[in-house]
């Protein structure tokens, strides 16, 4: 028995969109990035104290990078910086990876021909690796962080499932994520995003979810290859996520989906970009939008200084998305942004208008199926027991913060209480009608 005092009931909170082992894998990590990192000096000197700390043979490893700080990176930038220490770092976006000489000895970068490797007009490998996470993974023999302490860390802030959005995880990762799972390392539910040729048998706590297409303007698939990658995944009854962050992106996608056909479950993921003549479709294609309400907080100074002011309306739209009747959900998307949920509610709370939620608006972003994240789910009888309670109502909230929760349970077990708001008793009789 919990006394919840009065305290809100929630279906448990489940994060749409996150990198689990790269949030993991962020705590062994230097952060070189915007807000902790600001102007060149700032990231010469945080790279610089990080060698000194770093065995000779290491790898030091920078996250959150954006060309704010210190322009484009390449090898002979990181080498001035760096020279004899293996050095990569991360761009914000995630799509990127710079490797200093070092490091591309190291991971065999100049003799590799594949096409994520950058080269200069002479032919020489320029350190930029473009979606290339798993390939460099296995020549740097990544660690992979301890997914307990950042589980405890969720359950803490409420969150009783995941929803992994990691691009073309190989069987080997996506059996190692559901080993974490199936031992309790990891006590939340996890709906991992994974190539159609990825396969698993049910699970009641990990299950295979849509398979993921990222897509880059710099480098967009022809739409009858498009097609072609969705009709495979839809053929065994896979949905699709694309990653849509420009309205050329959206509209291809867009145009893919009608000639593909629609399977329910299909989403688009960030949607940073959506224009007002695509809302249309948006509703009448049932695709979800699964997006991040705190990157306009977060990223507020670039996006000042980089999205041109006609393009400012159709940024990150939200409240808009609702009223136009498209299905929405939200993921944190970190380690590329920030882990709280509810830090994502009240950045979505405090929009301006059109695009500001309520406070159950905000939050019932993070209620939706896994499978189907505009569909909420309910508290009811012979449902899973997946809750969080909270220590107030929803009428005596005001900040909305992780402080607030009281008590998580998943799957039916108690993973976290706030000792000192909640009084739990297991196996204590059920209270009677006076007694609630």
């Amino acid at each position: 028995m919990i006394e919840a005092r009065g305290g809100w009931l929630l279906p448990g909170l489940h994060d749409h969109h996150i990198h689990l082992r790269a949030l993991a894998a962020r705590d062994d990590s230097v952060p070189v990035g915007p807000p902790q990192v600001i102007g060149p000096d700032e990231f010469a000197a945080a790279l610089r104290r990080a060698c000194v700390r770093l065995p000779t043979d290491g790898w030091l490893r920078g996250v959150g990078y954006h060309e704010s700080v210190a322009g484009p990176l390449d090898r002979d930038v990181l080498d001035h910086l760096a020279p004899d220490r293996k050095v990569r770092v991360q761009h914000r976006s995630g799509a990127l990876w710079v490797l200093n000489s070092a490091a591309c000895r190291a991971a065999g970068v100049d003799s590799c021909a594949l096409p994520g490797i950058e080269r200069d007009a002479a032919g020489r490998a320029t350190g930029r690796l473009w979606r290339l996470d798993s390939w460099l993974g296995d020549r740097v023999g990544t660690r992979h962080g301890d997914l307990a302490a950042l589980g405890a860390r969720a359950a803490a802030a409420g969150v009783t499932g995941f929803t992994d959005a990691t691009p073309d995880l190989t069987a080997n990762a996506i059996d190692a994520l559901a080993a974490e799972v199936s031992s309790g390392a990891l006590p939340q539910r996890v709906h991992c995003m994974a190539p159609p040729a990825r396969t698993r048998p049910p699970d009641d706590a990990f299950a295979l979810g849509p398979t993921k297409i990222l897509l880059d303007d710099t480098d967009l698939p022809t739409l009858p290859a498009f097609i072609a990658r969705i009709e495979a995944a839809h053929a065994i009854g896979r949905p699709v996520a694309v990653h849509c962050v420009t309205p050329v992106q959206l509209l291809l996608t867009a145009a893919a989906l009608d000639d593909a056909g629609i399977l329910s479950g299909d989403r688009i993921e960030h949607g940073a970009l959506i224009p007002a003549d695509t809302l249309n479709w948006l509703r009448r294609s049932s695709v979800t939008v699964v997006t991040q309400p705190h990157f306009p907080v977060e990223r507020a100074a670039q996006y000042a200084a980089d999205v041109d002011p006609a393009d400012r309306p159709d940024l990150w739209r939200l409240g808009s998305l609702r009223d136009a009747g498209i299905g929405l959900a939200a993921g944190t998307d970190a380690p590329f942004g920030g882990a709280d949920p509810w830090a994502v509610i009240r950045a979505a709370m405090h929009r301006p208008e059109p695009e500001r939620l309520s406070l159950t608006a905000a939050v019932g972003l993070f209620l939706g199926e896994p499978a189907h994240p505009a569909r909420r789910r309910r508290i009811s009888s012979g449902a899973p027991a997946d809750l969080t309670l909270l220590r107030l109502p929803p009428t005596d909230i005001i900040v909305p913060s992780r402080t607030l929760v009281a008590a998580t349970v998943i799957r039916g077990e108690v993973v976290f209480t706030a000792d000192t708001t909640v009084r739990y008793t297991e196996g204590s009789a059920v209270p009677t009608a006076t007694d609630r």
